[in-house]
């Protein structure tokens, strides 16, 4: 990924996830942002996933696959959706934020992955590296690269992903999908 954070600007985005996270857990709104007060690169539109673990156990993943905010605006709107409505895990209480861990991931934009069946797509899809969006009409889900960690399997990664948009394991197998691939920069307390 070009244009890389720098430590100062990952470290202001991590601070700016935590007190979002704290403020809505505890019923609070967020305070407004001043982006001119902001460098440049947490003003532009930027795409990110905000992932919050407990003891090294998921609590909520919320992101966006295309940038509509700024930067520091995203993380901010995520961090709090991640806890408070990610439909897998019940809304996290006060008692638990200091036990929470926050991950940033920052993402390229998705490009379209052209292959020509399910054998091409296996050799095109580089794992470890690649998120991977498959889309089926109005059906679409993603995992981030970071899933490759627990599912380094081409396969398994793929039939995990139709899975989670709500469809067979083998659909890629049968379908021609829609496959678009980004990379991230990842970040954590």
């Amino acid at each position: 990924m070009e244009n890389r954070l720098s430590d100062d600007e990952r470290s202001f985005l991590l601070k700016l996830a935590r007190e979002a996270l704290v403020a809505r857990v505890n019923g609070r709104a967020l305070a407004p942002l001043n982006l001119k007060e902001l460098s440049p690169q947490l003003q532009e539109l930027g795409a990110t996933f905000v992932t919050l673990t407990k003891g090294g156990n998921l609590r909520g993943c919320i992101g966006s696959l295309e940038p509509y905010l700024s930067l520091a605006e995203d993380v901010r709107e995520h961090a709090a959706a991640a806890a408070l409505e990610d439909y897998r895990f019940p809304p996290v209480q006060p008692a638990e934020v200091a036990d929470l861990e926050i991950e940033i991931s920052r993402l390229t934009l998705p490009q379209a992955l052209d292959y020509s069946g399910p054998v091409d797509l296996l050799e095109k899809i580089r794992a470890g590296s690649d998120g991977v969006i498959i889309k089926d009409g109005f059906h679409r889900a993603t995992f981030l690269p970071q899933v490759w960690e627990k599912l380094p399997d081409k396969v398994t990664f793929l039939e995990h992903l139709c899975q989670k948009m709500g469809a067979p394991p083998d659909l890629w197998r049968r379908k021609k999908l829609q496959i678009f691939i980004y990379q991230v920069e990842e970040f954590h307390e």
